[in-house]
């Protein structure tokens, strides 16, 4: 721990989360926008499923840690959705037992503390040919990131959980398939632009109290300054802090 003490983003999931922080992806672009406003801690795991990750789960969220999270970003689903191996390998978690985890990892992550909010990420959309192209995989179809989505958008209205629809969202781009890819599955940084305007978009409207929208949060040790940079006059000096706030403007 250091201080002082912010609020702690924590975004978990499959390999949409682990590589959010390379690629100009998401996690990065928020961890830009929050900086000096809250710490933005990654808990990405590339290949997992729901069930996997609700094995551990007590183990990256324990109840009794010092310090609970303010917000947990979670993603699970693209693995879930592959189609079933006929001898039970790989990923594939039937969407019965999917929704099962999903809402046991929810109220796990509600209960931490009164005050920790969380945020699901449906399964966004895949370029099925792209896949083919690049990586060799089968058993990846839109149609079931479609379902699986649609689930998970269903039991967050059940939980009162806040859920953002990334099939509908990527697809609203007429490229989408050429252009929010890298692969067809993992996200270009075009593809990471419309999830973190989703992600800030859903936290700006949330009826949080207190809010998590940057905006709202304070912003560490931003008073003026002797030592911040001389403007043009050479008599007054340049709040950092507030060109740092332009800056972040761009994602409104």
């Amino acid at each position: 721990m250091v201080g002082p003490g912010r609020p702690l983003f924590v975004l978990f999931g499959s390999s949409i989360v682990q590589f959010s922080y390379s690629n100009q992806g998401w996690g990065a672009i928020l961890a830009d926008i929050y900086a000096r406003k809250a710490d933005i801690v990654l808990r990405g795991y590339s290949g997992w499923n729901s069930r996997r990750a609700l094995k551990v789960l007590h183990q990256v969220f324990p109840k009794d840690a010092g310090a609970q999270p303010s917000l947990v970003i979670v993603y699970f689903g693209g693995n879930d959705s592959m189609e079933p191996h006929p001898l039970g390998l790989g990923p594939h978690v039937p969407l019965p037992e999917y929704v099962e985890n999903m809402k046991k990892i929810a109220m796990h992550l509600k209960g931490l503390s009164d005050k920790t909010r969380v945020m699901f990420l449906s399964t966004p959309p895949v370029n099925e040919e792209q896949i083919s192209q690049t990586l060799g995989v089968q058993g990846r179809s839109n149609e079931a990131c479609q379902i699986y989505s649609e689930a998970c958008l269903k039991l967050c209205k059940e939980l009162d959980v806040e859920g953002i629809d990334l099939w509908t969202a990527i697809q609203q781009r007429d490229d989408w398939k050429t252009a929010c890819f890298t692969d067809g599955i993992h996200l270009s940084s075009e593809g990471s632009k419309i999830v973190a305007k989703e992600i800030l978009k859903a936290l700006r409207e949330a009826k949080w109290k207190p809010s998590l929208y940057w905006r709202t949060l304070p912003t560490e040790f931003e008073e003026d300054s002797a030592y911040d940079p001389i403007c043009q006059d050479g008599r007054s000096t340049l709040n950092i802090s507030e060109l740092e706030f332009s800056r972040s403007v761009q994602w409104e």
